[in-house]
């Protein structure tokens, strides 16, 4: 039995589970931001949270900066 797949906030294509972003929409990000939210730390919470301010105020995602 298969789980279901939670939506991507940006696209709302389906995402893996435990995954912040669809695989597309995670290539868009730069790279440093990709290593900061794949970074599992005290601050990843903090990070995710910064990562989902700027999807929700519009900000491409080629643009999106979150915290080292």
């Amino acid at each position: 039995m298969t789980m279901p797949s939670t939506l991507c906030p940006c696209c709302r294509r389906p995402k893996g589970r435990g995954k912040y972003l669809c695989a597309g929409c995670w290539g868009v990000l730069p790279g440093f931001t990709r290593r900061a939210l794949n970074r599992r730390d005290s601050r990843a919470h903090p990070r995710l949270r910064e990562l989902h301010r700027q999807l929700a105020a519009g900000v491409p995602l080629s643009e999106i900066r979150v915290s080292p």
